[in-house]
């Protein structure tokens, strides 16, 4: 890099003076006979509206002193002369053989009543420029301007010039190849560091501080590659823990699965009894297995943007009604207790089974968090954002730290018991979930006194009867 940046900074400089010598040197005489030209011609513009003003004599003079002009006017017929300022030792018109009728003569033979070329005068070999113009039109003319000016020879400017580029090249390459490797370095140098810490990163050290001291953009690189570094870093703990926990809570019901197989074949096979108890509890251990693997899936569906949204309209209370009466059937099995409070009938317009879904395992995770009280609160209320359900437990609470990472994937309180059951991966498809309709989520949680898990469905969703 430090290479690349030193070399193109090096062609831009060659470059600059290539392009400075060029126009310096060798196109300097043609440059100048080109301005030359052009000054003549605005000049002649400003003397025609002088002469057909009128009182022109002192005015003309002045231009031709201060321009070194040879002028001349002619009437149409090329027999007087109107006016007459010359150049001593460089008039062309009227110096060596009296060139003015060669020069009208020249202008006649235009279409645009215009002419000028370049010529040497024959005595002194002077570079003369002749401009010849008509006053009035080409077919009608009033009469004639006749201009002389000598070009001056810049070969001797050249020469000069030359000298102090080729010094100035010399010295400024040099400080252009002393200041390109500076700023090459300068350049280069946070860019190296970063990589370098990049290649840890990329070999698995996901604590590494990006460093981009130097400038703005690389120092903004940094960051951005310390917070993705952090954030790979959570998410590999978090896959770890997913394994641990996920391997836990296979570990266990594939081990009574194969028991209990173990036990209808060897003991309870001709005890019917006994046999309907041990297959009844491999049937509720497939279940276990059947829901963790389905939380994977199903989360996997949604961030990839598989799942499809098929709206229907209903009422979220009468839906929510049958949630909590089927999880009081529970109550004398779990010993947990389940309120509801509602205020009204509540017609929306979303995903029933997606958002059954949610509420499902939001009063699956207040369960799991509930403590020894075992009492969940649940809520639907209109409020002027929409309808808001929600779902209170009586647990332990949450600090801040896991409030900001509660709804991560794979992440597990540490409130969490082992003997409870789930994968840590509830509240994550309950985000995907509420993502996916645009509702609004979150949690409140005090310690000590429990967590409040909510979602707000939009207004124009949602209409109470």
């Amino acid at each position: 890099m430090r290479l690349n940046i030193w070399f193109w900074f090096m062609e831009f400089v060659l470059f600059t003076f290539l392009l400075l010598w060029v126009c310096q040197v060798l196109f300097l005489q043609n440059f100048y006979d080109r301005m030359k030209t052009k000054d003549i011609m605005r000049l002649s513009d400003q003397l025609i509206e002088l002469y057909q003003q009128g009182g022109y004599e002192k005015e003309f003079k002045e231009i031709a002193m201060k321009n070194e002009l040879c002028i001349d006017i002619r009437d149409r017929f090329n027999r007087s002369v109107t006016y007459y300022h010359g150049i001593a030792g460089s008039c062309f018109i009227h110096g060596y053989n009296n060139q003015a009728t060669a020069i009208i003569q020249k202008v006649r033979e235009s279409s645009d009543g215009v002419a000028y070329w370049k010529d040497t005068h024959p005595v002194t070999n002077a570079d003369l420029l002749i401009y010849v113009r008509v006053i009035g039109s080409p077919s009608m003319p009033e009469g004639y301007l006749l201009i002389n000016t000598p070009l001056k020879p810049v070969s001797a400017t050249v020469s000069i010039i030359r000298r102090q580029l080729i010094i100035i090249t010399i010295l400024l390459v040099l400080i252009a190849a002393l200041l390109s490797m500076i700023v090459s370095d300068r350049l280069a140098k946070p860019i190296v560091r970063v990589t370098k810490e990049a290649e840890q990163l990329a070999h698995g050290r996901y604590d590494i501080q990006f460093d981009g001291s130097g400038y703005d953009e690389a120092e903004r690189l940094a960051e951005t590659l310390t917070y993705a570094s952090h954030e790979i870093n959570r998410v590999d703990a978090m896959q770890r823990d997913l394994i641990a926990n996920a391997s836990h809570d296979l570990r266990t019901p594939l081990t009574m699965l194969k028991a209990y197989a173990e036990m209808i074949r060897d003991l309870s096979g001709d005890n019917p009894v006994k046999r309907a108890e041990h297959l009844q509890v491999i049937i509720e251990e497939t279940d276990r297995l059947t829901a963790l693997v389905n939380d994977i899936l199903d989360l996997s569906k949604y961030e990839n943007g598989k799942m499809k949204l098929e709206r229907s309209e209903f009422d979220m209370e009468d839906r929510l009604t049958e949630i909590v009466e089927r999880y009081r059937g529970l109550s004398d099995v779990s010993g947990y207790t389940f309120s509801l409070e509602t205020d009204g009938e509540a017609v929306v317009s979303c995903d029933a089974g997606k958002i059954e879904q949610v509420i499902c395992n939001l009063i699956n995770n207040a369960m799991n968090y509930s403590g020894e009280e075992k009492q969940i609160f649940v809520r639907l209320q209109h409020t002027p954002e929409g309808i808001r359900i929600s779902v209170r437990d009586t647990g332990a609470g949450m600090d801040q730290e896991t409030l900001s990472r509660i709804f991560d994937k794979y992440y597990r309180s540490e409130n969490y018991k082992r003997e409870v059951r789930g994968t840590g991966l509830g509240l994550s498809i309950v985000k995907a979930i509420l993502r996916m309709h645009d509702y609004a989520f979150g949690v409140d949680s005090t310690v000590g006194v429990g967590s409040t898990f909510w979602f707000v469905i939009h207004p124009e969703e949602a209409e109470k009867s």
